[in-house]
């Protein structure tokens, strides 16, 4: 391994050079305030970076055990949860929701399969009803909440439709899971999976972590507004069509608004919003950590000598299961299996095979089964468009790098 120089610290195996100089080049270039990458390639942990200040009012530096709000990168975890689940005989995914969230059923939904849902074709991209975040951070509030979501009727009877359930895919995961598995999502997740493997990843952040906790910087409200604006009226881009979209007053913007966010995207990584488990953005990770949650996804399951997930729970994930191009949602296309997301070929990597989440800003947590290849990068300044420059700049250079 080399150790890093310059900007960053940590360190790479020579054969990843070209992505630890890419990952420098950005604080060269004043582009991050704090972030991290980590790499395994074959189960070796091959790239270890880190950089830039935690706090741009201490000065405190952002070390390689520094936790962030990855945000939707949320919604991958939760689709390992899911996996998981299903492979221990919980629920089927091809069975309707309502055999095991018999409420589910009201509205016409009946019909909807496990499958439908988190794979974001059940008509339920926006929930009508006006909802908080506080609602979401109240336990005692969890049965009405779970009441108000089997209520909800779905936009589109499915398959007629997909579309990126940006925040109601975690609603809806952790409602299901109560109701399927008897437990919540997160301490499933916690219990058989997350702490066996030791990842430093946190479905509900606890207050003995709080010092390790960066502060976020998301674009202020008034600049991404803007930043839209500029971008719907130039056009051509994805993030002119999300735009365009969300200030018609359309489906990407409810999607994406309830609950709002009155302050800004900030309070995500805020107590008391970081000690829930919020399915579609509230876990808080460092890049050992989410990059580690992937390794056993990107080696049929077995890592240092133990099995953490089946080989048959990964082998459905390699194709997609749905596709919408574009999606109406997020305006660019989109695929899925099983609540991972599946993009285009060439976005996060070359091969189709790949699987993970994003997350809002540029965070991102993601495996190549056919490289054996699983990575994430956190960091604290977002950027505003939908898949940060940042970020894919680093997938490139990762796949520039010597992988054989």
């Amino acid at each position: 391994m080399m150790a890093a120089t310059g900007p960053v610290c940590g360190q790479y195996a020579p054969a990843f050079a070209p992505l630890a100089a890419q990952f420098a080049k950005a604080f060269t270039d004043g582009q991050e305030i704090g972030a991290s990458l980590c790499v395994y390639h074959r189960g070796e942990r091959v790239v270890d970076l880190w950089g830039g200040l935690a706090d741009t009012n201490t000065r405190a530096p952002w070390t390689a055990d520094s936790l962030i709000v990855v945000f939707s990168a949320t919604k991958g975890l939760a689709a390992m949860a899911l996996n998981l689940a299903a492979e221990q005989g919980r629920f089927a995914w091809d069975a309707p929701v309502a055999r095991y969230w018999s409420a589910f059923a009201q509205a016409g939904k009946g019909g909807i399969t496990v499958r439908q849902l988190f794979n974001h074709q059940a008509g339920l991209a926006a929930v009508r009803a006006p909802l908080t975040l506080a609602q979401f951070c109240d336990p005692s509030q969890a049965p009405a909440l779970r009441a108000l979501l089997a209520a909800q009727p779905a936009d589109e009877t499915p398959p007629a439709g997909q579309a990126y359930h940006a925040m109601s895919y975690g609603m809806y995961a952790d409602a299901f899971f109560q109701e399927a598995c008897g437990e919540p999502l997160g301490a499933f997740l916690h219990r058989e999976y997350l702490d066996p493997l030791q990842a430093d990843v946190f479905m509900g952040t606890p207050p003995a972590q709080d010092a390790r906790v960066a502060t976020l910087y998301p674009v202020p409200v008034a600049a991404r507004l803007g930043r839209m604006v500029g971008a719907a009226l130039r056009g051509g881009s994805t993030e002119a069509r999300v735009a365009r979209a969300f200030f018609r007053g359309g489906l990407a913007q409810r999607a994406f608004t309830n609950p709002p966010t009155p302050g800004g995207m900030g309070v995500y990584n805020q107590p008391p919003v970081r000690r829930c488990c919020l399915s579609w953005a509230s876990a808080t990770a460092t890049a050992r950590g989410l990059a580690r949650a992937y390794v056993p996804w990107s080696l049929g399951g077995v890592w240092a000598g133990r099995r953490y997930v089946a080989e048959q729970t990964i082998a459905p994930l390699l194709q997609r299961q749905g596709w919408s191009a574009p999606d109406p949602v997020l305006g660019k296309p989109l695929g899925w299996a099983q609540g991972f997301l599946k993009e285009e070929e060439g976005v996060f990597s070359p091969h189709g095979a790949s699987f993970g989440h994003p997350g809002m800003g540029g965070a991102l947590g993601w495996c190549d089964p056919q490289a054996q290849l699983s990575w994430a990068y956190t960091m604290n300044r977002c950027d505003w468009r939908v898949r940060s420059p940042r970020a894919l700049a680093l997938c490139q250079a990762l796949y520039r790098c010597d992988l054989a």
